[in-house]
């Protein structure tokens, strides 16, 4: 059963928090360091060498052997590389050194690592840079004990070939500019802006042993073939449904292990689809929000194999099943403890809130399509616009309270705000409960959900960080608009009346609080001029256009070469995803499905033949005959098709953009056509010859 865990004992002591480092640190080096992280301050690189001392001391005591920078480069993943504290010995005995220059820069082969052209093959150095914002921690596992030292990661020439870099950047341009507007407003004690986030972390488990047996999970993270089981979600019993005692276990020893590396994991729960579940941490600093996140995907994935469990972080393992998503919820507030996304109780006259609330209504709207395309993988386009997920097309729930503020704007002075109330259950034992002042809409991509806004489009196998340095960067964007007018406004109060009722006039199309599945809600859309965006291919030139080019700069946050270097990432990953999926099908094709139909085929004309010998009635298995050989006909060329299509896109020459769209457009689309009959012969085949665990294994075995 389950161990017995004190949250408060066990929470961050794997972490060198700021308790660590207070307690193992000079007290003129603790507080240079916390200038550094709470300010932005340089560091005294002079203070190095005691740092480093102290974090190894530290380390070695719980037991450390090795520590690592630990970088996220453009894979999408996390990387490390470890080296022993062992230094070299001295009369045999080993002594234990950890220096300043190890702790601040490590060196790994930049070539290796997509670098969408920054790096040719042979030009191989990149350097690993500290982040002192994020806190070392250890990680226990097989390996033993390691000391983990977040980092970014950029080449010899200093461009970012990381996701951490552009996120800290893009902390610091909000920041500049929102502590302008906040100037404007008499705030004198606030002397920074901090970036908040939480990721709510959507992923399905199954059993390890039935995963083992389907390649296309193996190499894909998704099946590639599967008829739908009789029962999937349609009666909405497992979403928030009882925690099955093999999930409640693996859940347990994820928290613990979460908690100890200082993760504020908090919500757990059955999500809508048969074998998905949800974690929610509390919210966080932007930056280790996006490092926790990291972890927590990590974590899952190794846990589970704990339990005879697979993890899977996939978009869309399951066609025609609820897909994952992860919900990026984003705020900012100030270092005195202001969260400028609070509305108050009274909204319609916190000019503040609404002057950042237009901003990113305005930031949204004019970059609509840059936000999209931190949302787009080869996975998500599964997703979005399916079952649960948002549509392509970008939207802003405000909800009716603040609806009703700017209409009030729009015509003239907002003098008041839509109360919620309270709300009487009708039963007298139920205490009546407070009504908020309007509901949430599940359909929209980018909801204000009472204090922050609720990005929905983000796919559960990436980073954040995308999705958080778009954000912050349009929205430092706007704001500094803003602060360019108002500065120089002669009446303050009136130039701000009037810069929130412009800005919304202007940019109210993005706003829709209607259902975002409907097909009336498209076409609406089209009308408005919001871009519908609908695949990956599509999403990505949204990167490199003059607009984006000169808003990444603006703010330094990416250059010119840094972005044309991620859009060739994300085609490459594009064309290399599609090809592995479908050199995958080929092969199960081949194998498994193929030979299987045949030889059922074979046994069922055996049958035919011995009942037609009898002089019995054969008509139900000349029926049956006909529809598998024609099945395994179609499949047949399906299959020729997908191997002759496959081979010339593996052969085509052209730009990255052209081999992608070719995969899209016609590898896919042959994908597509093969598993119909596929499916079809799933239906057919004996189960007994089947040669791969059905959906219906798969989702309700546990």
């Amino acid at each position: 059963m389950y161990e017995k865990v004190c949250i408060p004992d066990i929470f961050g002591i794997n972490v060198f928090n700021d308790a660590m480092m207070r307690e193992h640190l000079p007290k003129p080096v603790y507080q240079e360091l916390k200038k550094t992280i709470e300010r932005g301050e340089v560091l005294n690189s002079s203070l190095a060498d005691i740092i480093a001392n102290a974090m190894k001391d530290w380390a070695v005591e719980r037991g450390a052997t090795h520590y690592t920078h630990w970088f996220q480069p453009m894979t999408g993943i996390t990387a490390e590389k470890h080296d022993a504290f062992l230094a070299p010995p001295t009369g045999g005995k080993a002594i234990m050194e950890f220096s300043g220059k190890e702790l601040i820069k490590g060196e790994s082969d930049a070539s290796s690592f997509p670098s969408g052209g920054l790096r040719a093959t042979f030009e191989a150095r990149g350097y690993t840079a500290w982040d002192c914002t994020s806190p070392a921690f250890l990680r226990e596992d097989a390996a033993g004990i390691t000391l983990y030292i977040p980092t970014a990661f950029c080449s010899y020439t200093g461009e970012a070939l990381d996701k951490k870099t552009p996120l800290l950047r893009s902390m610091e341009a909000v920041s500049n500019q929102a502590m302008r507007i906040l100037r404007l407003f008499g705030n004198t004690t606030a002397k920074k802006i901090n970036v908040y986030s939480g990721a709510e972390q959507e992923y399905f488990l199954i059993d390890r042993e039935l995963y083992k047996k389907r390649k296309d999970l193996i190499f894909t993270g998704r099946t590639l073939f599967g008829a739908p089981p009789p029962k999937g979600q349609e009666l909405d019993d497992h979403y928030f449904g009882s925690i099955k005692e093999r999930i409640a276990c693996f859940m347990h020893e994820l928290n613990v292990e979460l908690w100890k590396l200082g993760v504020s994991a908090k919500t757990q729960h059955n999500e809508v689809a048969p074998a998905q579940h949800e974690l929610a941490p509390i919210f966080d600093d932007c930056n280790r929000a996006t490092d926790h996140n990291q972890l927590i995907m990590e974590a899952m994935k190794r846990i589970a194999s704990h339990h005879g469990l697979a993890c899977l972080l996939h978009e869309k393992p399951f066609q025609g099943v609820n897909g994952s998503g992860k919900h990026n919820n984003w705020s900012l507030g100030t270092d005195d403890g202001q969260n400028l996304l609070d509305p108050g109780k009274t909204p319609h006259e916190n000019a503040q809130f609404l002057v950042f609330l237009t901003a990113i209504i305005k930031g949204v709207d004019e970059y609509a399509d840059i936000l999209r395309a931190t949302a787009a993988t080869p996975g998500n386009d599964h997703r979005l616009g399916s079952q649960e997920a948002p549509p392509a097309v970008i939207s802003i729930f405000l909800g009716d309270q603040l609806v009703d503020i700017f209409d009030q704007i729009e015509h003239g002075e907002a003098t008041s705000s839509i109360q919620g109330g309270r709300m009487r259950v009708g039963v007298n034992t139920l205490p009546d409960l407070k009504r908020d002042a309007t509901d949430r809409n599940r359909t929209s991509p980018f909801a204000f959900t009472g204090n922050k806004f609720e990005f929905r489009m983000p796919p559960s196998s990436g980073s954040i960080s995308g999705p958080n340095f778009v954000l912050n960067t349009i929205v430092a964007d706007v704001l500094k608009e803003f602060a360019d007018e108002l500065e120089n406004a002669e009446d303050f109060n009136a130039a701000v009346h009037n810069l929130i009722r412009d800005t919304y006039i202007a940019h109210k199309r993005i706003i829709f609080d209607g259902n975002g599945y409907s097909k009336e809600w498209v076409e609406e859309a089209q009308r408005r001029g919001l871009p519908n965006i609908t695949n990956m291919v599509d999403a990505i030139p949204a990167l490199v256009t003059e607009k984006s080019v000169r808003l990444f700069e603006r703010h330094h946050v990416l250059n010119r070469l840094e972005l044309n270097s991620r859009a060739e990432i994300n085609y490459e990953a594009y064309t290399k995803q599609i090809n592995i999926e479908a050199k995958t099908m080929i092969d199960i094709a081949s194998k498994q499905i193929r030979p299987a139909a045949v030889k059922y085929a074979g046994e069922v004309a055996q049958s035919l033949v011995a009942i037609e010998s009898t002089g019995a009635d054969a008509s139900v298995e000349k029926e049956l005959l006909q529809e598998i050989n024609e099945n395994i006909k179609n499949f047949h060329e399906c299959l020729k098709n997908l191997e002759e299509v496959t081979e010339q896109a593996n052969l085509l020459q052209g730009s990255s953009y052209s081999r992608a769209v070719f995969y899209r457009d016609y590898v896919f689309e042959a994908m597509n056509a093969l598993r119909e009959p596929a499916d079809r012969l799933e239906m057919l085949v004996d189960e007994d010859i089947w040669p791969f665990p059905t959906y219906g294994e798969l989702l309700y075995n546990i």
